[in-house]
């Protein structure tokens, strides 16, 4: 079944190739395609193409399709082109001419749109939760480890010291600006495309405003063409801000790795979290976080993939867009996982202390014996000078009495005040109007 076929039947060719892998990709859509129709069916009833009598019916088998859906009792079935399709026509088989009647000043075009809208809303909701939880689990370790001295690096270098709760508050801290960017994706996405139709609107007079408040949107693509337009930008805007968490996660994932080898050990973990070799029997690999490293590296990508699909195309809807499905939605079961699995793993982690007494590390505290010395009144170049020249003479002794007080220092990490601006961020994104909405659609 097709809902655009007529009397000829497409070459089986063509049909494999422009299908693709789009029904695998809307198994993940169909709860909201259903969610969708409800919504456009309760404002087609409103400005009278469905009669008022009618409604009760559509909805109840609508939403028994729902649970379908979520029980795992859906499927689209050999020969229906999409979940669409799909939706419809067993919704025709249960109402007869009822169901043929949900199509009415809808296109796929606008299915589709406001499918992926519901989805990716959702689906940053869930990566908010487990982004939030890992955020949670940083900055009870900073604190839980404030006093635990760490070597800083630059260039691989050593460097100044550091401590672990810098190391765990930097990540969290990094963690509440890749929400600022989720937010701000949050909102693009959470605008109805809903009665745009193939690109250009309709004769019926569609109540957008209405199906806007009834799925619970922040508000409508004013402009029908922007609607389509909005077609894989949306999806380019919300991979970016993904790919930023990705970046937060990829870049603790190789510190992790190289803070759990012998060059470094500043870290373990519990031996059964780490993996073996088949030849060597001392081995203890953070595969975990390799292939963290990996797969968040993998959705960076995915911004500039997307970008590359949707270049210098002309306004309008084109099938383009279709394959942007296929590792756009994918993206976010990664993500989400990488998220959880970090939150794991770091749970369990071993700190070692004392790290910066070994003799190796000595020097990190030169810039300490500088700043002693200018606040006994030497300048600044004179006292660089004069540590210098003790370093170069084996003069140097260490003093391991960090005191450093000010903001976001080792003696002040402000962990109240990156909790604080975490909480503005969470709480802007109001999830709960969309949970109340769709929970009001289902009823």
């Amino acid at each position: 079944m097709k809902l655009w076929q007529k009397d000829t039947n497409v070459n089986k060719e063509i049909e494999k190739f422009t299908v693709g892998k789009d029904r695998d990709m809307d198994m993940f859509l169909a709860e909201f395609d259903v969610l969708g129709s409800i919504a456009h069916t309760h404002m087609l009833a409103s400005i009278g193409l469905i009669p008022n009598e009618e409604l009760p019916l559509i909805h109840k088998e609508l939403k028994n399709i729902y649970k379908d859906i979520k029980n795992g009792n859906f499927q689209i079935i050999d020969g229906v082109e999409d979940v669409h399709s799909q939706v419809e026509m067993i919704l025709t088989e249960r109402l007869g001419d009822l169901g043929k009647k949900i199509h009415s000043g809808r296109s796929r075009n606008d299915q589709v749109l406001v499918d992926l809208k519901l989805y990716t809303r959702q689906r940053i909701h869930d990566t908010v939760i487990a982004a939030t939880q890992l955020f949670e689990l940083l900055i009870a370790q900073s604190d839980k480890y404030k006093n635990y001295l760490l070597p800083g690096y630059t260039h691989l270098q050593i460097a100044m010291p550091s401590s672990f709760g810098l190391w765990f508050g930097a990540y969290a801290e990094s963690l509440v600006d890749d929400m600022i960017q989720l937010q701000a994706a949050y909102r693009i996405s959470n605008k109805n495309p809903l009665g745009s139709g193939a690109g250009y609107g309709s004769s019926f007079p569609l109540n957008r405003t209405l199906t806007t408040n009834l799925l619970g949107f922040e508000n409508l693509n004013n402009n029908v063409v922007y609607a389509q337009m909005g077609r894989g930008k949306t999806e380019q805007i919300v991979s970016a801000a993904l790919a930023s968490i990705a970046t937060t996660l990829s870049r603790l994932s190789m510190d992790i790795t190289l803070y759990l080898s012998q060059n470094f050990s500043f870290i373990s973990f519990p031996e059964e979290l780490t993996t073996g070799s088949s030849i060597m029997p001392h081995k203890k690999n953070p595969d975990v976080f390799e292939l963290t490293r990996a797969k968040c590296n993998k959705i960076k990508a995915l911004p500039n993939e997307i970008t590359l699909i949707t270049s210098n195309l002309p306004s309008g809807y084109h099938r383009d867009m279709q394959i942007i499905k296929e590792s756009f939605i994918p993206a976010f079961d990664e993500l989400i996982g990488c998220l959880q699995i970090a939150h794991y793993a770091l749970k369990q982690i071993n700190v070692k202390e004392h790290i910066v007494e070994d003799e190796k590390y000595k020097y990190i505290f030169s810039v300490e014996r500088v700043n002693e010395l200018v606040l006994q009144g030497v300048p600044f170049r004179d006292a660089y000078k004069r540590v210098g020249e003790e370093i170069n003479k084996g003069e140097f002794n260490p003093n391991f009495n960090i005191n450093h007080t000010h903001e976001g220092s080792i003696g002040n990490l402000r962990l109240v005040e990156i909790k604080n601006e975490m909480n503005a961020v969470l709480a802007s994104f109001c999830f709960d109007k969309k949970d109340s909405a769709i929970s009001n659609l289902l009823k």
